[in-house]
Parts: C-alpha cells; sequence; structure tokens
C-alpha cells in the first residue's frame, strides 16, 4: 500500500514508530500530486523541495529523542485564505497576488506545533465566496469539487495528502466533502480560532477539517482547538478530547433525528431515494422530525448577516480594488450596503432563540439526519452547487459533519450530513463513527 493512502493517525503512527520516515511519506505525496495535479488542480502553491525539507527536519527532530507531537512529519493541506509565515497567502484574489504575511494563522501554528509538514496552500474560491477557482472533482473532471474550499477537499480526495483545513461562512466545508466523497467536520463556531485567517464574517466564520475518515478529523480539530485572545468568539475550556470521544462505543444504539429542513424542495431525486434508503435502514433508530415554523426565514436571516458583514470586512477592496474583484462578488457588497441595520441587528439575535429551540430534538437524539448537498456534485466547474443544506447550521454555530456514505449511479458521492447541539463536537463524532461503520 502506498504511504500516500494512509490516515493521518496512521502516518502519524507510522512516524512515530520508526516504520518509515517522514521523507518517504512526504516523497509518496509528492509523486502523488505529479500524478494527479494535472488533473485536479487542487493546489495554489506547492513548493516539493520546501515540503522535503521541512519533513527532513522532522525526522532529524526524531532521531535526536525528542518531543513528537501528535502529527510530527504529517503532511497536511492549508486553504489559502489561511496566513502562513512561509509562503504566499492570495485568497483567491486578484488583488492579493504574491501577498505574504509573515506569520501563521493561529490554526496553521498548531499544526506545525503538533509537528505537521505545510504541504502547501490549496485553492480557494475568491474571498472564500462564490467565484470558482481552477480545481476539478477528482472523481470526475466535468464535475465541480464545491467550494469554497475545493482545493482542501479535493486533495484529500485524490489521497495527495490525508488532511486539510478549510472554512466555511455557508457551505464551504460540508459541500465541497460531500461532493469530493471525504469526511468533512464543521465544528462548533469559535472551537477553532480564526485568527490569521481572512474574515468575511464574525457570527458566521468557522475553521473546519477534511479527512478520509471520523478519527482522522477529530485529530485536526482537536490539535487546532483552544480559546485564543485574539479571537472573542473562542471561550476557554479544557482541550476536547476529540479523538478519544470519536472511537468509543455509543452507551446505546443512537437515535436520529432526520429533518428535511425549508431546503428539501431543492433535494434532487438521487437525494430523496437516498435517504429513503437509509432511514429505512436504521428503522426504529430514525424518527423524522419537522422544525418549527422559527426556522422559515433563515435563509434570508443568513443572507443578511453575510452580505452585510462581508460588506464591512471587504469594503476597502471594493472601495480601491477596480475591477479586482469579479462581478459576483461585487453584487453581494453592494447587496450588504443596503441591509437596514434593524434587519442585521434581528438576524444577528436570532440564533440564540432557535439553538433554544432545537434543544427538545437534541434531548431525545444524538444527532440530527439531513443531507449535505441537494445531490452529487453538478456538472460544470462555473459554479460550486447549492449550499442550501448548509447555511443553517452555520447561522446557528453548530457542529455538523458530511460522511461519504452513498454514490450515485455515475459513481459521484453523495453526502451524509450528522448535526450536532451546540458545543456538543464529541457526541457528534461518536455518532458518525457509529453510522459510517453501521451503513459502510
Amino acid at each position: 500500500m502506498r504511504l500516500a493512502t494512509l490516515g493521518l493517525i496512521e502516518a502519524a503512527e507510522g512516524v512515530r514508530d520508526g516504520r518509515f520516515s517522514s521523507v518517504e511519506l512526504v516523497s509518496d505525496c509528492i509523486k502523488r500530486i505529479e500524478e494527479r495535479e494535472p488533473d485536479v488542480e487542487a493546489w495554489t502553491f506547492f513548493d516539493a523541495a520546501y515540503a522535503l525539507r521541512q519533513a527532513e527536519a522532522a525526522d532529524e527532530h526524531r532521531r535526536q529523542g525528542k518531543a513528537l507531537g501528535a502529527l510530527h512529519g504529517v503532511p497536511v493541506g492549508i486553504k489559502d485564505i489561511f496566513d502562513t509565515f512561509d509562503m504566499p497567502t492570495e485568497r483567491g484574489a486578484k488583488l492579493w497576488v504574491g501577498r505574504r504575511s509573515g506569520h501563521d494563522a493561529v490554526a496553521v501554528a498548531r499544526l506545525r506545533a503538533a509537528g505537521a509538514v505545510i504541504l502547501g496552500k490549496t485553492v480557494t474560491t475568491e474571498y472564500a465566496y462564490f467565484n470558482p477557482g481552477k480545481t476539478k472533482n477528482p472523481h470526475n473532471p466535468a464535475h465541480t469539487p464545491g467550494g469554497s474550499s475545493s482545493g482542501s477537499a479535493a486533495a484529500v480526495a485524490a489521497h495527495m495528502v490525508a488532511g486539510a483545513i478549510g472554512s466555511q461562512t455557508n457551505g464551504s466545508v460540508i459541500r465541497p466533502a460531500a461532493f469530493c466523497g471525504v469526511v468533512g467536520f464543521k465544528p462548533t463556531h469559535g472551537l477553532i480560532p480564526r485568527t490569521g485567517a481572512l474574515l468575511l464574517s464574525r457570527a458566521l466564520d468557522h475553521v473546519g477539517v477534511f479527512a478520509r475518515s471520523v478519527d482522522d478529523a477529530a485529530l485536526l480539530v482537536e490539535v487546532m482547538a483552544g480559546p485564543d485572545a485574539a479571537d472573542p468568539d473562542t471561550r476557554a475550556a479544557a482541550q476536547p478530547l476529540l479523538v478519544d470521544a470519536a472511537r468509543r462505543e455509543p452507551p446505546v444504539p443512537p437515535r436520529f433525528a432526520f429533518v428535511r429542513t425549508p431546503g428539501w424542495p431543492q433535494a434532487e431525486k438521487v437525494t430523496e431515494a437516498t435517504f429513503a434508503k437509509l432511514v429505512a435502514k436504521l428503522g426504529a433508530q430514525v424518527t423524522e422530525v419537522s422544525l418549527s415554523p422559527d426556522f422559515d426565514r433563515v435563509v434570508e436571516q443568513h443572507r443578511a448577516v453575510m452580505e452585510t458583514e462581508m460588506a464591512h470586512y471587504f469594503d476597502h477592496d471594493y472601495e480601491h480594488g477596480g475591477d479586482g474583484l469579479s462581478k459576483v462578488l461585487r453584487a453581494l457588497i453592494e447587496r450588504g450596503r443596503k441591509v437596514l441595520a434593524v434587519d442585521y441587528a434581528r438576524a444577528l439575535a436570532a440564533p440564540a432563540a432557535l439553538n433554544r429551540t432545537l434543544d427538545p430534538v437534541f434531548d431525545a437524539y444524538d444527532a440530527i439526519l439531513t443531507p449535505a448537498a441537494p445531490g452529487p456534485a453538478p456538472r460544470g466547474i462555473e459554479s460550486t452547487g447549492n449550499p442550501v443544506f448548509n447555511g443553517l447550521w452555520t447561522y446557528l454555530g453548530t457542529p455538523a459533519v458530511t460522511l461519504p456514505l452513498f454514490k450515485s449511479d455515475d459513481g459521484l458521492p453523495i453526502g451524509v450530513q450528522l448535526v450536532g447541539r451546540r458545543a456538543d463536537d464529541a457526541r457528534l463524532l461518536r455518532t458518525a463513527n457509529w453510522l459510517a461503520k453501521t451503513v459502510s
């Protein structure tokens, strides 16, 4: 078996135990990139020689008998909105070509502290919004990989790297993970600091991860989680032991609330059939639950917050960037400038009450079961697909994970999304692992 196909935890254990070196592992990932990158185009910055120098340093560190972190010598990919002191961070934007910040985002710094080799920067859509980058879906290059974390999802799916980080303000982790057939995990809002990452919306931005197993996704989040004084939405709390939690057997078989959400009318026939099959397989463990009318305006409320805050944070580039912004991004900023203050304030306040409305659901069920996207990855790369099944959970700040459990007749992945109670990430991962093992 090629080293590039190993998961994060397997790879870290192999380097730690001396079964192979970080140089051997990184070298095989480089070979895989050379094989697949011409078709997939997942990377916006990749320097093979520099990646090998990092791996050599990791091996020397181990030879000297120094303490090893949880990801020692293991390569990871970084979405190109996270600052890296040693690589450019261009944000998928014409205005920022060649930009170097000279420092690491906190998430990146914590990955390095755990021993990770930063393999390179993965493609993002422009400013992590809708205007697509160059990346293709590894399962079929005629189809979108999703977005905005397109390169991270595609790189993991193509076995170029075992794990990568991304971000989600609407559906930018869950949707590309579903389209590319990998595990995508968006933890609770504020669990991972966003310091040093491009800010779109303080209220909505989440750091998320891509991996090929629930355990590996848990490890990435566990390494990066924790408060940071520069991110006011992080909170002081004990370090979450997510890997241990994900691996535990549930004390009783989990129960699922099948929630169609207001986006269900946009579900494709294949998605309807897939969930009918899944619900039938789970039998008495799943119950269909309807959301209250309080959720009927969530798409509109999410849009009000996102467009207002993006208009604010991108104001300088809009005013001084000329034609450097795409038409779709300029249109968003212009809509955001017109949102009434009272509408923005109401939309900003609503998630607290909506989360309380969900408390009885999470008291009775381990997780909400819902589609990750309307269907498989759409044909064409001019669009990144529809985030209608994602924005609700981003707006509420709840943890969400998508599992690559099914495929369409033409072989494209179909993701199953699980949603947990806010701050109950560990229980969600344990439930997700159970479902992945049961259905597969």
